[in-house]
């Protein structure tokens, strides 16, 4: 990447991104409610994909996910209203277990006053903390993270990755 000197401002806003990139992996993240054995259950129909008002639930392969990179999950439960296969669980409003993560890529972390991550966050989960001798570093709160993505697409240097953590059967 270049250097800060170097770096145009559009490279700057859009984190080296240009319009032609594309997603060709599979989606790592499930839609948010679903059972451990859901991917038997989906039979790729796309219902929840219309169903999504963020439009994030995407179809790779006939296999639906969640792509953060567009927006954010409003955890609504319409994907799960909308989908007419047992893919979904029925206990309350959805949620999935989750691992976010920021990288050493982070503007602040390379000296640049840069808050977008904190200031994207619905539920306050990423705060700055303080160091001596350096930037302020941001940090997720667990607890009060959700996982709901709104922190990623802002990022301006894709520093935020979440991952899914991987439940334990209901019967274990």
């Amino acid at each position: 990447m270049a250097t800060a000197s170097t770096l145009s401002r559009r490279a700057f806003l859009t984190g080296g991104r240009t319009a032609t990139t594309a997603h060709v992996a599979p989606p790592a993240i499930a839609p948010p409610g679903v059972r451990s054995d859901w991917i038997e259950a989906c039979t790729g129909c796309g219902a929840c994909v219309d169903a999504c008002p963020t439009g994030i639930i995407r179809l790779v392969e006939e296999v639906p996910g969640v792509d953060f990179s567009i927006g954010e999950c409003v955890f609504c439960g319409g994907c799960a209203e909308a989908c007419p296969e047992p893919v979904f669980e029925d206990t309350g409003p959805p949620t999935f277990p989750h691992t976010v993560e920021i990288s050493d890529t982070c503007l602040v972390q390379a000296g640049i006053a840069c808050m977008t991550c904190r200031d994207a966050c619905p539920s306050e989960a990423v705060t700055l903390r303080p160091r001596i001798g350096g930037p302020f570093l941001p940090e997720i709160d667990a607890e009060r993270c959700t996982g709901c993505g709104a922190c990623i697409a802002p990022c301006p240097v894709d520093a935020i990755s979440v991952s899914t953590e991987p439940t334990e059967p209901a019967d274990a």
